[in-house]
């Protein structure tokens, strides 16, 4: 019969265990809703045609994208020839004052994906941001940033595991003498 002592540790170690699981699961369920949204070119002038393009679709997806922040309206996304990418364009209007201006998406599927779009020169009725944002048009995935928090959950887990061997295999040593 195992000691009370014995019994409370791994009953610790397992709980420990499917807490550091949970919470570790718990943000992926809910982190693909809102995808990212790569628009090409990053900076344009009045004028210029605008490319958008997401994976947030889903391979041969589609969607509606809306541009209605500098008064460019909504845009159709079509299957692109990359990966599982859908496309839309629009153009910026010569009215558009320089600024940043959020660009959404909305898939067929129910996901979303946004990003901005900074003008430069220009003029009109639109307010620029205080500061820049955005993400850099180097193609679809390598711009990410790690998150901390899932690094730090995937560490607890790998420790958590290791700790559960640990004991599982001391526990087995000490009933084979």
């Amino acid at each position: 019969m195992p000691r009370p002592a014995r019994l409370a540790s791994g009953t610790a170690v397992a709980a420990l265990t499917l807490v550091t699981l949970g919470l570790a699961a718990a943000p992926s369920a809910y982190a693909g809703d809102l995808g990212r949204l790569e628009i090409s070119p990053s900076s344009a002038r009045p004028g210029d045609r605008i490319t958008v393009n997401t994976t947030a679709c889903g391979k041969n997806g589609s969607g509606i994208g809306d541009a209605n922040s500098l008064d460019a309206g909504d845009f159709d996304l079509y299957p692109g020839t990359h990966k599982e990418a859908v496309v839309g364009r629009f153009t910026v209007p010569h009215d558009t004052k320089p600024g940043t201006y959020g660009i959404a998406v909305s898939c067929d599927n129910g996901r979303e994906a946004t990003g901005d779009l900074l003008v430069t020169g220009g003029g009109g009725h639109h307010t620029p941001r205080p500061h820049p944002s955005g993400h850099v048009p180097s193609g679809i995935g390598g711009s990410v940033r790690p998150d901390t928090a899932q690094i730090a959950a995937g560490l607890g887990v790998i420790a958590a595991a290791g700790a559960g061997g640990v004991w599982m295999m001391r526990r087995r040593a000490g009933r084979s003498h």
